[in-house]
């Protein structure tokens, strides 16, 4: 019973929404991870789909704007074989005073299946899954400042590639952690996959309060925060979240916290940077690092197609372990 309160899980212990990382047991986290491996395979084959979702509808309804999450559902939906609608949000009825619910309901009427929610709002993945019918699935692409659990479950797939066993790892998350749903996403994935030391690296102005208790290292010297780190996450600056002067300009930040090669010589040997994009080049991180061999930025990008196959198919029932069997 101990699935019982999580609304993302059903009796049975079962993904049936997938709303945030936190919460979620160390199984789930890792079975989707396991289930996106068998997606990578698709990528390369000449016919790049597979029919676990052939007959489902995937409604994609982006209510902030997003070129690369939304782009990557669209292409993960279309692999798996489902009929995608992407739903105009400047032209639709919710930008003309309709409810949120009211328009969820009269999508939901016209047979949808699973809905891939982007909203400015914290918690609006969540009012929908409790209004959906229990065959309708409710993935969140980023609400607010809250979460962006795809987001973080395909930076989870890229460290366990490169680097293996996540109770052997030091992680540093770098830059605007304040305004950063992909953080949060981290930080609860990591530390519920056994990584012993998960730090975040800010100025004091952009980094919350509460992170503590949540079990990672403050620093605001990036020097100290990355250093002897395996996996180094780079962030950029919110500034359209930003209420107020927090940095004296984006130039100064680069001066403290852009990550640069000589910087990065502070991680451990090999380490891997990532970065959730998009990038600002010379503001969070210089091109040099970007474009370097450390870098597994676009191998994220790979892989959040793989993820986001893994965590539809998982939602609506199919298993990606019968992937070869059904292909």
């Amino acid at each position: 019973m101990r699935y019982k309160k999580n609304p993302q899980l059903n009796q049975h212990g079962e993904l049936i929404h997938l709303l945030t990382t936190e919460g979620l047991p160390k199984d789930i986290l890792t079975h989707v991870l396991d289930t996106a491996k068998n997606f990578v395979s698709v990528n390369d084959r000449e016919v790049k789909k597979v029919p676990l979702l052939r007959g489902k509808s995937v409604f994609n309804l982006f209510f902030e704007n997003s070129t690369r999450t939304r782009t990557t559902f669209e292409i993960a939906a279309t692999r798996l074989s489902a009929d995608v609608i992407n739903l105009d949000i400047a032209r639709s009825s919710t930008a003309k005073g309709e409810s949120l619910l009211d328009t969820i309901a009269n999508l939901s009427a016209m047979a949808a299946d699973i809905f891939v929610v982007r909203h400015s709002e914290s918690g609006a993945p969540y009012l929908i899954a409790q209004h959906v019918a229990p065959h309708v699935h409710v993935v969140n692409a980023g609400d607010g400042r809250h979460a962006h659990p795809t987001q973080g479950l395909l930076d989870m797939f890229t460290i366990r590639h490169y680097k293996g066993d996540f109770t052997k790892l030091r992680v540093a998350i770098v830059g605007d952690v304040l305004h950063s749903r992909v953080a949060r996403s981290d930080i609860h994935a990591l530390t519920t996959l056994g990584c012993p030391e998960v730090r975040v690296v800010g100025p004091k102005t952009l980094v919350p309060n509460d992170l503590e208790p949540m079990g990672v290292r403050v620093f605001h010297n990036l020097e100290e925060g990355i250093k002897d780190c395996d996996v180094v996450i780079t962030l950029r600056l919110q500034n359209e979240r930003m209420s107020g002067a927090l940095l004296p300009s984006s130039h100064e930040y680069f001066k403290s916290f852009g990550l640069t090669p000589q910087r990065l010589e502070c991680a451990a040997p090999g380490a891997i940077v990532m970065h959730p994009g998009p990038i600002n080049r010379g503001v969070e991180i210089d091109s040099a690092v970007v474009d370097g061999a450390q870098s597994v930025i676009l191998p994220q990008v790979t892989f959040g197609i793989a993820v986001r196959m893994a965590v539809m198919s998982i939602v609506a029932g199919n298993d990606g372990d019968k992937m070869g069997s059904r292909a």
